[in-house]
């Protein structure tokens, strides 16, 4: 199957499905010397992992990350970082009604006709559960940009219609509560709406917000090979991601030039600076030294409980109510993927960026007679 590597330097594949024996990744690319431990990788893990609260599958899974390769005493050896988590609490029975049957909002149907086979236990690589791979490395490429001062930090920014306001941003908030929105206030509204849907057996959509501070400027190229090209293709890549967003956005469409612009001075530290941020960090798909800031919206979870029309392989008419364990909304546990994607995505045009230029090709080797 192609399409599961993604890269160009630091290059991450991820395998595995949803009901198999385990979630796996290699990280390839990763510099040798960094120290890294599996529970450098577990905390963001234990993030994503399923069962945290009444808004996540009831699926229990510790996904413990065990480290199989590419890590010697510690440190990274800088030869491919292998890593698996193991399958603990497959229910695959509470799958057998829908084998011969499309869900809708599910990629089914779209799987059926390219392989003309598909896992229906949980979806397979389609489902969720496959994001895991992408934090395990998403961890290890945070680590690596930590000692080059870069942090990514992805918060949620809005769950159906109640998003954070700026007035009560408090990111020490995020970690407080089940949604993981840096708002107390919206929080507390958001979740009396998921109980109110829930209730109704239906599911949420929702926005996650995501700022990467400390890219210098530079990185990224002017045509195809964009910085917020190369975001949007990771981020985009996310299951239930619908929407993209770099800076304004959307927003600006309805902007005028004199407002959307970004004007420049002369930076207390570093020599130049812009006095807003309209363009998200990146301009002409290169980083300006400024924060970079994106946005991912999530539709909400396909699989609800309620009567949907549908039709079965053959083509026959009928109609289907999903049973089994399925987050509410995908939101909250997604937070740490878009974060993970980000993170890799930064990593590898950093690391593609080295060779842009001849004269810091010279000073890193040295002039030669």
């Amino acid at each position: 199957m192609a399409g599961s590597t993604l890269g160009t330097i630091w290059k991450v594949t991820t395998w595995g499905e949803s009901h198999g024996k385990a979630i796996g990744v290699v990280v390839d690319g990763c510099p040798a010397g960094l120290k890294l431990e599996e529970t450098d990788i577990q905390q963001y893990l234990d993030r994503r992992k399923p069962g945290q609260s009444r808004f996540t599958t009831k699926r229990k899974e510790a996904d413990q990350v065990e480290i199989l390769s590419g890590v010697f005493e510690g440190k990274t050896t800088g030869t491919p970082i292998s890593m698996v988590i193991w399958n603990t609490d497959q229910r695959s029975k509470d799958y057998g009604s829908i084998m011969e049957v499309y869900r809708p909002g599910h990629a089914d149907f779209t799987f059926d006709e390219k392989f003309g086979f598909r896992d229906y236990r949980g979806g397979g690589r389609s489902s969720g559960r496959e994001t895991i791979g992408r934090v395990a490395a998403g961890a290890i490429a945070a680590c690596f940009l930590k000692h080059l001062g870069i942090t990514v930090t992805a918060y949620t920014k809005s769950v159906g219609p109640f998003e954070i306001k700026p007035e009560q941003f408090h990111m020490e908030e995020r970690d407080e509560n089940r949604l993981f929105m840096p708002d107390k206030e919206t929080a507390a509204l958001a979740e009396e709406y998921l109980e109110q849907m829930m209730g109704k057996l239906d599911s949420v959509g929702g926005v996650v917000e995501c700022v990467i501070d400390g890219v210098p400027a530079g990185i990224g190229d002017p045509v195809f090979e964009k910085y917020d090209a190369a975001l949007a293709k990771a981020v985009m890549s996310i299951g239930a991601v619908k929407g993209f967003e770099i800076g304004d956005g959307f927003a600006a469409a309805h902007a005028l030039g004199s407002r959307n612009n970004d004007g420049f001075c002369k930076g207390d530290k570093k020599g130049v600076e812009k006095t807003t941020n309209h363009a998200g960090g990146i301009l002409g798909g290169i980083s300006d030294g400024s924060q970079v800031v994106l946005r991912a919206a999530f539709k909400p979870t396909p699989s609800i409980a309620q009567p949907q029309k549908t039709v079965t392989r053959q083509g026959e008419e009928t109609e289907i109510e999903i049973k089994g364990r399925h987050d509410p909304i995908v939101v909250p546990r997604a937070v740490v993927v878009v974060e993970a994607m980000a993170a890799l995505t930064t990593a590898d045009l950093l690391l593609a960026n080295m060779g842009a230029r001849l004269d810091r090709i010279v000073s890193f080797y040295g002039r030669q007679a």
